[in-house]
């Protein structure tokens, strides 16, 4: 396939699914300002790694890949630093505690492994389908199956867990 129509066909996946890979990098980082920051680090990759697409039909699941992996990147660099402003430090500091237990699918999420998560949020929050997930994360389906299984049981254990708190 030519470098051009590559690129073409790469900036109009781009524009067509923005919002989604925008979505994606949000359901990751929690935060605005580093999901934009991470989907536009990932058309970095990409441009720089474009021409080593097969396929014009793949595009999009590579992409998604792109995202995944820079997400994840993203996270591993952020667990080693954790700022917290002044203003934060005092409303913590003389702040008082809720005397109920809030039972949040994405506080639930956070404490599962990257691997059951990504599944999850691919196969429930993307709608993706298996083999789709499959290609992104490079795994076999049956990983796939086992891994969202798992996650979703492990899901289900926590949030009956914090019921009983």
């Amino acid at each position: 396939m030519k470098k051009k129509d590559v690129n073409e066909l790469f900036v109009t996946c781009i524009n067509d699914h923005k919002e989604d890979f925008y979505r994606l990098a949000f359901s990751y980082v929690k935060n605005q300002e580093d999901a934009l920051d991470i989907v536009q680090e990932s058309i970095k990759k990409a441009l720089i790694s474009i021409e080593t697409i097969q396929k014009s039909g793949s595009i999009k699941s590579w992409f998604y890949t792109i995202v995944v992996r820079t997400s994840i990147d993203f996270l591993r660099k952020q667990k080693k630093i954790t700022l917290v402003d002044d203003q934060t430090i005092e409303y913590l500091s003389h702040g008082k505690k809720d005397s109920y237990n809030d039972i949040d699918l994405y506080n639930a999420l956070d404490e599962l492994s990257i691997q059951y998560k990504t599944v999850i949020i691919l196969r429930f929050f993307e709608d993706l389908k298996l083999e789709e997930i499959a290609e992104i994360i490079d795994e076999n389906i049956n990983t796939v199956k086992t891994r969202l299984y798992r996650g979703l049981k492990l899901l289900r254990t926590i949030i009956s867990e914090e019921e009983l708190i």
